[in-house]
């Protein structure tokens, strides 16, 4: 087992010193994904004249029924979409994620992950509006859609095919490995054996690890319909018992939420902040916050993709909740717990500082959030392999047999995620990831006239209800 650990920890250490390669701001040394990320945040929400903020009650009233037509193409109503996008990037980049960001660059990390959620809402409104465009509907019904579609068949509508062909396929090969979900095992694992005890040893790993894969299978066997309702509801669970958990920590630790607050923001601006000031602070809240809500990955609008809808504007105004949920909402009320309990200054590098926070109201109440570790890594999981099918079937136009083999393959490799260490396992999946945000960016960039003349049309429609 050693030999593979090892093997493990060499890959990751290379990955990443290729993908964060970096250059020198103001003495911090700044990795070019980052900078590539945020610049196509700011793009899209600069170009569609801020709808993050224009289109947010639209998303909403989306969600809730309105403008809805249940016999549109599609499989998923848009709340199941959303769901499904939810269960992805709602997980443990929202927990072990705020985490690890405020121990690398400070509280003043946090305050940069909410501000990079802000600007995210507008990137994922493109990637969606582009997912659902140029989605394939199939003679059954069923529904394949996301980059690599959006990249083939997109850049082939604007006469450049070879470009969205090989686009749309290196998109797809990063795709297959980025999407196995191994620090989800791993992070949940940490948790549980945090609370209770469990020894160091593989073996009550590597068991929590084939669980958790023999689950997951289960359920992606059933397809997307079966996701759908499995998601539909364990993500409107699981984010309510979170969030319950955060308002009693909050709540017992009341008073100090305004010098929390100040502490966030002040830090985020200064130059003693950890690892290196204000740039080192932007650095690490923003590699956190886009592994957590995925916008410029492209991943989450694969399930979008998947709406029963007619008009592909629609789906995008819906996702522009999901960073909003996820890192505005969520990350910021995981950062609040750690700093208002004071935890985030202990040493600790990952979601044992979240537990400790836990742990300054009762001994037990860790156990909450273990609960809610576990819910939040399986329906990552269970979204993350039912991506990785729909890029099965990009390569494979719906083979059963290849899809059950890498089925196997997907399911086989989480138990790794329990037995390694929580940096190998950062280097290795955020490299994978981040490599899928340079052929989407580069397609996304490409058609944002698309993205404007969907979201116009769409707004043109919205007035013949009126």
């Amino acid at each position: 087992m050693d030999w593979l650990i090892d093997g493990i920890q060499t890959l990751g250490a290379a990955l990443a010193g290729v993908v964060f390669s970096s250059t020198s701001l103001f003495g911090v040394e700044i990795q070019f994904i980052v900078l590539w990320l945020f610049a196509a945040m700011v793009f899209f929400t600069v170009r569609l004249g801020f709808l993050n903020i224009r289109g947010f009650t639209i998303g909403w009233n989306i969600l809730g029924g309105r403008h809805s037509d249940p016999d549109a193409p599609g499989e998923l109503s848009p709340f199941q979409a959303l769901s499904t996008a939810l269960s992805s990037t709602v997980g443990l980049g929202n927990i072990a994620g705020v985490a690890i960001a405020i121990a690398v660059g400070g509280p003043g990390a946090a305050f940069w992950m909410i501000c990079i959620g802000f600007f995210a809402m507008s990137l994922k409104f493109a990637e969606v509006t582009l997912a659902v465009r140029y989605r394939v509907i199939r003679q059954d019904g069923t529904v394949s859609g996301g980059p690599m579609w959006y990249l083939s068949r997109g850049l082939a509508a604007h006469n450049m095919p070879r470009l969205g062909k090989l686009l749309g396929g290196l998109y797809g090969i990063f795709a297959l490995f980025a999407f196995i979900q191994v620090i989800q095992v791993n992070q949940s694992y940490s948790q549980l054996r945090e609370v209770t005890g469990i020894g160091q040893g593989y073996g009550w790993a590597l068991a929590y690890g084939i669980v958790i894969a023999a689950l997951a299978a289960i359920v992606l066997l059933g397809g997307v319909r079966s996701i759908g309702r499995v998601t539909s509801r364990l993500t409107p669970f699981m984010c309510g018992l979170y969030i319950l958990g955060v308002l009693i920590v909050l709540t017992v630790n009341f008073a100090d939420v305004p010098e929390a607050l100040v502490t966030m923001v002040s830090d985020a601006f200064s130059a003693d902040a950890a690892a290196g000031g204000i740039a080192g602070a932007f650095v690490a809240g923003m590699r956190r916050a886009a592994y957590s809500n995925e916008a410029g990955i492209g991943s989450a609008s694969i399930a979008h993709a998947a709406v029963k809808t007619r008009h592909p504007a629609s789906e995008g105004y819906v996702a522009l909740i999901e960073p909003f949920i996820d890192t505005i909402v969520i990350c910021a009320a995981t950062a609040l717990v750690i700093i208002t309990t004071g935890v985030w200054d202990d040493g600790y590098g990952d979601i044992a500082m979240t537990s400790a926070a836990f742990g300054t109201v009762s001994t037990w109440f860790p156990w909450v959030l273990a609960g809610a570790v576990c819910l939040f890594a399986f329906s990552t999981i269970l979204a993350a392999g039912y991506y990785s099918l729909q890029v099965i079937d990009y390569f494979f136009r719906h083979s059963l047999l290849v899809r059950r083999i890498y089925l196997c393959f997907f399911c086989g490799l989480l138990p790794i995620g329990a037995i390694v260490d929580v940096t190998t396992v950062t280097n290795l999946i955020d490299s994978l990831f981040f490599m899928l945000s340079v052929p989407n960016l580069i397609g996304v960039y490409l058609m944002h006239n698309v993205v404007s003349r969907e979201a116009r049309d769409f707004r043109q429609t919205l007035k013949s209800y009126r």
